[in-house]
């Protein structure tokens, strides 16, 4: 009877040590999770937030899709594209959502 008193003593002081381990061992997963996908994440978010929010009549921009296109006019949530370049008697134009934008073309200089 005794070393089985004995014998929960030892395995309970040694199972306290482990619990310590495997704490330390899932913060460490946590943390690595954090910065390897949560945080590049978020910033991703934070840039397209800011570019989504920047855009302007006349910018050209290109969509998730591939399409170019100038803003001709902006309603909210809503951007009217003009793309077809060098047709100014047929303007084509389409309505896509301010979140389909992916990036802006900055201007270059060809001279």
């Amino acid at each position: 009877m005794i070393s089985l008193l004995a014998a929960e003593t030892t395995s309970s002081t040694s199972s306290g040590g482990s619990a310590a381990f495997q704490l330390v061992f899932f913060g460490a997963i946590f943390a690595g999770m954090y910065f390897l996908l949560l945080r590049p994440q978020r910033k991703r978010m934070k840039e397209t937030q800011s570019l989504q929010s920047s855009l302007a009549v006349d910018d050209e921009v290109v969509l998730n899709s591939g399409i170019y296109g100038h803003i001709s006019l902006i309603e909210g949530d809503v951007l009217w594209l003009d793309i077809a370049e060098g047709h100014k008697e047929e303007r084509i134009e389409i309505r896509v959502s301010r979140g389909a934008v992916a990036r802006k073309i900055q201007p270059t200089d060809t001279k």
